[in-house]
């Protein structure tokens, strides 16, 4: 009988011990499998977080924030600086802008509210105050608030204030390069002034059609109108302004040297900043996670080891006199230790089945178990959010949560044949130590032992 037969027929010499020494490696070869799913899983959904989220700057003029605080807008020039930068992939220039009962025929759909009041000095629509007292002889003066409006250059990303994003409910999308005296308008406001896709309304007297109308989620920004960027520079006197400027760059990685080269470019003319920090701490949960099922892989595969270790070294000193009989008809040590070894991988290559079994089907839940609480806290910090530099905050944090949400694991030939292997190499060195230790005995030993 060959060395091959011999092991793989020792290895059933005692059925129960088989069963058990199967189900632990099982258990453990299936969680090593679990992990190393989850963690080539979650690394996948890190590289695609890192070039989707927290790799934009935005650039605004110095001392501005939206309509408050003051300074020079920004200039074509400034844009086309930026655009110049290593490593930036898109900038979106954005012209913001109010219409009001002034220089337009919409009304706005939101209502002033007590907020609203508190802003009454601000531009909009206004009553004349009466006469008498501060703001009139006991009157409230009523202001609604202006409509929306913003000029982009593109409509890539994000164009809204309000953490909004342009999604059509009907029509079609503007061409953000062209000149053209056309709109997409919120939902909001178009129900509030009658407006469908092909209605038309005034604009610095000047008739805009309507092309599409978007829903982007929240009230504030589906009270705006979004235009050309060119057409918004024409129409309200600001040839080549830009109030802001959204620069995406490849990935989170070169946010730092990017950011640095704009504010070189652009001295003291704008403030640069960027979400990496907040970023960095959307993508905490995930770098978590992969801490957590790397340890959670090694430790199963340490455990994997010593269990075939224990095994064997239990298996050899049962059989040894029957190694020194063995020796005494002439079995080399080679073939000896080959007997045991082939043992060893029989054990662990059952195991190595039932742990694929395991692996397969309980990656995905173990996967969304680990996840679950990251998913919940990012999503949270995702509604903290609000206008102006606090959007970006928001979406970056939101867009993790998202991320955490569509982890799903994948079982390729690739990873199976590793599993595979790590088994086979468990089994192997497992074995033959203590089947090389036990083949060095003398078979007078044994035979006087016994």
């Amino acid at each position: 009988m060959n060395t091959l037969t011999r092991g793989m027929r020792n290895a059933f010499r005692n059925s129960i011990r088989t069963l058990s020494i199967v189900i632990i490696l099982g258990i453990s070869i299936g969680l090593a499998l679990t992990m190393l799913l989850a963690r080539q899983a979650v690394t996948t959904k890190i590289d695609s977080v890192k070039s989707s989220i927290g790799n934009t700057i935005t650039i605004s003029p110095a001392g501005a924030r939206g309509f408050q605080g003051g300074g020079e807008p920004l200039t074509a020039d400034s844009v086309a600086k930026a655009k110049a930068v290593d490593h930036v992939v898109s900038v979106t220039s954005t012209l913001q802008g109010r219409l009001t009962t002034e220089n337009s025929t919409l009304i706005s759909a939101i209502e002033a509210g007590s907020l609203g009041r508190r802003n009454n000095s601000s531009t909009g629509t206004e009553a004349a105050p009466p006469a008498g007292g501060p703001g009139g002889s006991g009157t409230t003066r009523s202001f609604t608030p202006p409509v929306s409006l913003v000029g982009v250059s593109t409509l890539d990303g994000e164009v809204l204030t309000g953490g909004g994003k342009i999604a059509l409910s009907s029509g079609e999308k503007i061409d953000a390069s062209q000149d053209a005296a056309v709109a997409l308008v919120g939902k909001d406001l178009a129900t509030k002034n009658s407006l469908s896709v092909g209605s038309t309304f005034t604009a610095y007297d000047t008739v805009i059609t309507v092309k599409g109308i978007y829903d982007s989620g929240n009230t504030f920004s589906n009270n705006a109108v979004v235009m050309p960027l060119a057409t918004t520079q024409r129409l309200s006197g600001e040839t080549s302004e830009v109030s802001s400027a959204i620069v995406q760059v490849d990935s989170i990685s070169n946010i730092d040297a990017a950011t640095t080269a704009i504010k070189s470019a652009l001295g003291t003319t704008a403030d640069v900043v960027n979400q990496q920090d907040t970023s960095a701490r959307a993508l905490e949960p995930l770098e978590n996670i992969s801490t957590i099922s790397l340890y959670s892989l090694i430790g199963a595969i340490v455990a994997g080891a010593v269990i075939i270790l224990l095994t064997m070294l239990m298996i050899v000193r049962e059989r040894r006199r029957e190694v020194g009989v063995l020796k005494a008809i002439g079995a080399s040590n080679a073939r000896i230790v080959g007997q045991f070894v082939v043992e060893a991988v029989t054990f662990t290559m059952l195991g190595a089945v039932l742990g694929l079994v395991i692996g397969i089907f309980g990656s995905n839940p173990v996967t969304k178990a680990l996840v679950s609480s990251s998913a919940s806290s990012a999503q949270t910090t995702g509604q903290l959010g609000g206008p102006g530099a606090g959007r970006g905050l928001a979406r970056i944090a939101g867009g993790a949560g998202a991320a955490l949400q569509n982890i799903q694991t994948t079982v390729g030939w690739q990873i199976l044949l590793y599993g595979l292997g790590f088994a086979v190499v468990i089994a192997i060195l497992g074995s033959a130590i203590p089947a090389w230790l036990i083949s060095k005995v003398r078979p007078a030993e044994v035979m006087r032992a016994e």
